[in-house]
């Protein structure tokens, strides 16, 4: 039998802090039993024979009638903790939210520093994160280049989700504030139509990508990343972002060789803005392994759980234990 690990002992970790008033009935148990050993302790000195009652009754058999008392006492205090309603942490999967996955289709990602090349890798590492997604979770799919469109609308449809992964192309420029708006926007609109609760879902958005903004320039400029960062801050929607790629990327335009290192400043703002987590990955291993993180973090919240159950059953056997050592040592629990 395992109890919750409660931690310091706080009446802010029970839901029915008063019920400790009633640890007063073993305290009172036990003054009343001491009591009535003190009593019957001097009125035995006044009236026995000593050496007659050190053989009737040894000190070791005086020691052991005390064990029901004890397990009494201990049984009642199990009760009292149980009866206030003791909670723990419990992670449970997340229902009725909404994850909005925004990746970059922008030229630069067709580099190969990652192999085969970032988008393929983004793609793969993006269908293993709906796989492996809470099902009850929405997950909507936005792909961004110089606009940004809305592939799937949140949905618990994976198989559509993946489907759609699978189809993203390489497009020119990067318009990250654009690709934000438009996650606001799909969220927003799923919010309105979906039920199960008098506030709107919780929402995520999980940003991807491995360039510097080039639509607008300064990302700080109307409908760029900077203010589209803070109206999803308004909203109390965090972005969590994934800097993909490596400072050795290059891509061929023109004939040229063009390198594409990857920025994370811009990405690293952005999630400062919202309150959001950062993330680098440098080859799919370890963007996989970044997915698998933000699951966890997404797919489960962490509640306060009734914890009692284990208390009482503690309880109980404390009180039945009181009860065979009452009899076993042949003396009545105190009453």
């Amino acid at each position: 039998m395992t109890v919750p690990l409660l931690g310091p002992v706080t009446l802010s970790g029970f839901a029915h802090p008063w019920y400790w008033l009633f640890v007063l009935v073993p305290v009172a148990v036990v003054a009343v039993y001491v009591a009535m050993q003190l009593r019957r302790r001097h009125r035995v000195l006044r009236f026995a024979n000593m050496e007659l009652l050190e053989q009737i009754a040894p000190q070791q058999t005086r020691r052991w009638r005390h064990i029901p008392a004890i397990l009494l006492v201990v049984a009642l205090v199990l009760f009292t903790v149980a009866m206030a309603g003791p909670t723990h942490d419990v992670r449970i999967p997340r229902n009725r939210a909404v994850v909005m996955l925004v990746i970059d289709v922008s030229e630069s990602m067709v580099a190969d520093d990652v192999p085969p090349n970032r988008l393929t890798a983004a793609k793969e590492a993006g269908k293993q994160f709906a796989d492996e997604l809470t099902p009850g979770i929405n997950l909507g799919l936005i792909a961004f280049a110089g606009t940004a469109s809305v592939l799937v609308s949140p949905t618990t449809n994976r198989a559509l989700m993946k489907a759609a992964i699978d189809q993203l192309q390489a497009a020119e420029r990067t318009a990250t504030g654009e690709a934000i708006y438009t996650a606001l926007q799909a969220i927003a609109t799923v919010g309105a139509v979906l039920g199960g609760g008098d506030s709107p879902p919780p929402a995520r958005i999980v940003l991807e990508s491995d360039g510097k903004e080039t639509v607008p320039s300064d990302p700080d400029a109307p409908r760029g990343a900077y203010p589209a960062a803070r109206a999803a801050k308004d909203q109390g929607i965090p972005i969590s972002t994934i800097s993909f790629g490596t400072p050795d990327g290059y891509v061929e335009l023109n004939g040229e060789r063009v390198p594409v290192p990857v920025d994370d400043e811009t990405l690293q703002r952005i999630t400062e803005i919202t309150g959001g987590q950062a993330f680098h990955a440098g080859s799919l291993g370890e963007l996989s392994r970044v997915y698998a993180e933000l699951q966890q973090q997404i797919g489960f919240e962490t509640i306060r759980g009734d914890a009692s159950t284990a208390w009482l059953r503690l309880g109980v056997v404390a009180l039945v234990a009181a009860v065979l050592a009452s009899l076993a040592v042949g003396r009545p629990l105190p009453g």
